[in-house]
């Protein structure tokens, strides 16, 4: 194994779900290959009673989680037979390919897919990988939409946005894993420190995301939006690789950003900000990036799919022991890899750091590893876009995306099978800083907000 570094037709009848892979097919073909067309999704009329429409299930079934169906059941049963010549790995699995190219951004968030590379879990399952170090996440996203790469590293929106069209043209994802929750800050210019107390100090700054459709935009808004600063008027969101954050905050290009690790702590150990709070302080056990692949890929290679999944559970699953947590930061900072200094990751995996406020903190999920693919989560997301604009209110149909992209019971079956104990249930409310999301209402959640705010 290697790393690199690299600078519908429309569906008129009634989709029914197939209880052998658990996704939608169309009623009357025999086809596995019929999945659900993401814009019955984005159509507020098309509300069809298998596609999970919100008036379709009763709220106590709701909130049990039992309307979020596999996403992806027993994947063979729906797709064609392995090619025969294909490798196979230890369980004696066919493996339709074996030699795989998986790009990734050098943050903290990418750890399981890092970890499975120098713990030969990949091997294991019978899978050479070549990681391919990328530079930001749009090159993310054009290299998944041309198909230069079989799996990515992803921002746990991102493979909403690219399905639904945003900013790019439509193109199925399917979100396979979490790669890890929480696990960035917002951190501020030092020469602001005497001056931020509070989300009201940030206005006038100029702060850099990763991304526009990112975990970190969306938490950003939130925070900001909950003391009254509007986030498109009253700051400057300037959209920044994670690489290039800390140089930015340096030059005083930037008065603040919302980083994932290591970056905030780079920024702090060099003198250069302060952690002003920690994402998961927002929003406990957040969502942050993904392991994610396309619809097509995964038809056209179902076992494969399986086995690199169950190599990135199993490597997340060793992330976040507590007693590991040194070692990763070890194998991490190789220059492959994060290529950054090994005490910096240390703080950052161990939760034991300052923040430059005169402050040690000992915050053990500061980053933390589960990748169990919560459908709130995805529900959540979507009620941002509806509340921030990028899509029209009330456009979007939350279940059928989270039901469509999110591949909870294959996650789940995955861990299962490696002795892990995950939730058995899909939904769940969740809890942010100043309020509590229900799954069940988002869209009344987002005009709440609205509404409280004044926009």
């Amino acid at each position: 194994m290697k790393t690199t570094n690299k600078s519908s037709k429309s569906v008129d009848k009634i989709p029914q779900i197939c209880y052998k892979c658990g996704r939608f097919h169309d009623g009357n073909s025999d086809s596995g290959d019929l999945s659900v067309n993401l814009s019955y999704a984005v159509t507020k009329g098309l509300n069809h009673p298998r596609m999970l429409s919100k008036h379709s299930i009763r709220r106590r079934q709701f909130l049990l989680g039992l309307a979020g169906t596999s996403a992806l059941g027993i994947l063979s049963n729906c797709a064609a037979s392995p090619d025969p010549n294909s490798q196979g790995n230890l369980s004696g699995v066919i493996l339709e390919k074996t030699q795989l190219r998986i790009g990734f951004l050098p943050i903290a968030c990418a750890t399981p897919i890092l970890i499975c590379e120098s713990l030969n879990l990949y091997e294991k399952y019978g899978l050479d990988v070549e990681l391919v170090k990328m530079n930001n996440w749009e090159q993310i996203r054009e290299s998944a939409i041309s198909g230069e790469l079989d799996a990515y590293h992803m921002l746990s929106p991102m493979p909403i946005a690219i399905s639904l069209g945003l900013e790019s043209r439509r193109f199925p994802i399917r979100l396979a894993s979490i790669e890890n929750i929480n696990g960035s800050a917002i951190t501020v210019a030092i020469k602001h420190r005497e001056k931020v107390k509070t989300a009201e100090d940030l206005k006038g700054f100029r702060i850099a995301i990763p991304f526009t459709h990112s975990m970190h935009n969306l938490l950003l808004r939130y925070y900001l939006a909950n003391s009254k600063v509007h986030p498109d008027r009253d700051v400057e969101l300037v959209v920044t690789p994670p690489p290039n954050m800390v140089n930015r905050l340096r030059s005083g290009e930037i008065d603040a950003m919302v980083a994932p690790e290591p970056f905030n702590q780079m920024a702090v150990n060099q003198g250069l900000g302060f952690i002003h709070i920690l994402t998961r302080d927002l929003w406990p056990g957040h969502p942050c990036c993904s392991f994610t692949t396309s619809q097509e890929w995964i038809e056209r290679h179902p076992n494969t799919f399986r086995a690199i999944n169950k190599a990135i559970i199993e490597g997340s699953y060793y992330a976040s022991q507590s007693q590991n947590r040194i070692d990763v930061a070890r194998r991490l900072a190789q220059l492959q890899y994060l290529d950054a200094p090994e005490d910096t990751l240390r703080q950052v995996m161990t939760g034991q750091f300052v923040n430059r406020l005169g402050e040690s903190l000992n915050i053990p999920d500061r980053i933390d590893f589960d990748p169990y693919p919560w459908k709130s989560f995805s529900y959540w997301i979507t009620s941002q876009f509806e509340r921030w604009g990028y899509v029209p209110m009330g456009s979007l149909n939350h279940e059928a995306i989270a039901a469509d992209i999110f591949l909870t019971g294959l996650a789940r079956q995955m861990a299962k099978q490696l002795g892990q104990q995950p939730p058995t249930i899909t939904l769940r409310f969740e809890s942010l800083k100043f309020d509590t999301f229900d799954p069940s209402e988002p869209e009344n959640y987002a005009r709440q907000q609205i509404e409280k705010l004044g926009f």
